[in-house]
C-alpha cells in the first residue's frame, strides 16, 4: 500500500529538518507551519521523555513510555528511531505515509542520525535542510540558556552540537539562523524554488 502512494507521487515528499540543539530549527518549522500556507503537514514524533513546560503531548511530540517505544520499534512502527541522552526518539510510519496519502507534504524535525536514515530510504524525495546559529560563541549561548542539567551534562550537550555540525554538509540546503525572520524566509524560498524546480522537470519530459 505504501509504495503505491510513493509511486504515485513524482515530486518531493518530505522537507527535512535538522540542527544541532538550541539552532532554533523547532521554532523555524512551527512559525512555517503556523504563518506560511504551502501545503504541508508536521510529522509528530513519539518520545519517551519527559512532558516539559509548556509542551502539549500529541501537538510537540507523542509522549509514551520507553515499554510502548520498544514495542513499537519490534513492530516496525517507526520510519527511523534514536537515542539520545537517554531518550527515544522516532517518527511514526503510519502518520507520515497517511498524510502522504492525502496529497501533503510532510515536514519533519529530526535530528541528524534520523536524517541519515531518511536519506537512505527516500533519496530521490526528500530535501535535507540544515539550521545553524551564526557562529560558535552562539552555539554555546543558546545551548547554556536551553540546559536543565549540571555543568557537565551541558558540556555534552555542547559537545554533541558540534559533532552534529559536522554532517551539515550531507545536506541540501543550509541556513543561517541569525535572525528569526529572514531565516523563516529563507526556508520558504527553498520551498517554493524547490517545488518550481520540479514543476519545470516534469514540463521538460512531456516535451
Amino acid at each position: 500500500m505504501w509504495s503505491n502512494i510513493l509511486s504515485k507521487r513524482k515530486k518531493v515528499l518530505l522537507w527535512v529538518v535538522s540542527g544541532p540543539s538550541g539552532s532554533g530549527k523547532t521554532t523555524l518549522c512551527s512559525r512555517l507551519l503556523r504563518e506560511k500556507n504551502m501545503n504541508i503537514a508536521r510529522s509528530v514524533s513519539f518520545t519517551t521523555r519527559s512532558l516539559r513546560k509548556g509542551e502539549k503531548n500529541h501537538k510537540d511530540y507523542v509522549f509514551v513510555s520507553r515499554e510502548e517505544f520498544l514495542k513499537k520499534i519490534k513492530k516496525g512502527d517507526f520510519l527511523e528511531w534514536k537515542e539520545v541522552f537517554g531518550n527515544l526518539y522516532g517518527t511514526p510510519k503510519k502518520l507520515v505515509y497517511d498524510l502522504l496519502a492525502r496529497n501533503k507534504d510532510v515536514l519533519l524535525s529530526i535530528d541528524v542520525k534520523g536524517a541519515l536514515e531518511i536519506k537512505k530510504k527516500f533519496p530521490t524525495k526528500a530535501v535535507f535542510i540544515f539550521v545553524v546559529p551564526p557562529n560558535e560563541k552562539e552555539l554555546a549561548k543558546r545551548t547554556k540558556l536551553r540546559a536543565r542539567e549540571s555543568r557537565g551534562e551541558m558540556q555534552k550537550r555542547l559537545a554533541f552540537a558540534k559533532t552534529e555540525l559536522s554532517f551539515a554538509k550531507e545536506y541540501n540546503y543550509i541556513i543561517v539562523n541569525d535572525d528569526l525572520l529572514k531565516a523563516l524566509k529563507d526556508l520558504e524560498s527553498i520551498i517554493i524554488a524547490k517545488r518550481l524546480e520540479n514543476v519545470l522537470y516534469a514540463t521538460r519530459k512531456n516535451y
